[in-house]
């Protein structure tokens, strides 16, 4: 894991106390009042922590912070360290070095045994509509087919994409999440991987 500066330590200390002593993790507005600053301070130290692999959150959960303890390992709880991909440069391997942006340690049902994972910071609004919002983490799973109505990652002419898929007679839709989009039609893409969930902190 990444070292973390002392604030990030004294946010996650405060973060492990406190669930310890009500035995369910504090909000957001909690730790602002704690160390008195801003929630945008706290947003930004807990994504740090999730960043570096200090603790796991459940998107679209109220007090869904989870310290990672070393007995998660030791109990045999299933961990996957899981590349975050940052600004993919054209003609550069999805998963180059060039475009890890570090790594988020998840665990069930966030990532599965016998899988493998990558994640995306979610950038625009296409899908919006889909729940999907811009600082998201995209966690997909890798594989390199779909089913109509999933949503993919798909490489076009080395563009990254996260599109609904669809197959249509001799080409393929991307279909947007939001009506100010357009969706895409093609006939030459590559699929990387399929959404298997999403990260949000706040």
């Amino acid at each position: 894991m990444k070292q973390i500066t002392d604030r990030q330590q004294e946010v996650l200390s405060f973060i492990s106390n406190f669930t310890k002593d009500n035995f369910f993790p504090p909000t957001v507005r909690e730790i602002s009042e704690h160390f008195n600053i801003s929630i945008r301070a706290v947003q930004d130290h807990i994504a740090a922590l999730q960043k570096k692999g200090f603790i796991t959150i459940k998107p679209k959960s109220s007090r869904s912070i989870r310290v990672m303890q070393n007995e998660d390992v030791e109990s045999g709880a299933f961990i996957r360290r899981v590349p975050v991909l940052g600004t993919v440069a054209a003609g550069k391997p999805l998963l180059s070095e060039e475009n890890l942006d570090g790594f988020v340690n998840l665990t069930e049902p966030f990532v599965r045994p016998g899988k493998s994972y990558f994640a995306l910071r979610v950038r625009g609004t296409s899908m919006i509509n889909a729940g999907i919002l811009e600082g998201d983490l995209a966690i997909v799973e890798q594989q390199e087919t779909a089913v109509n109505g999933q949503i993919v990652v798909a490489v076009i002419n080395d563009a990254i994409t996260l599109k609904r898929y669809f197959r249509e007679d001799g080409r393929v839709k991307l279909q947007p999440e939001n009506p100010e989009f357009q969706p895409i039609y093609c006939t030459d893409l590559r699929i990387v991987g399929v959404l298997s969930n999403i990260v949000r902190t706040y």
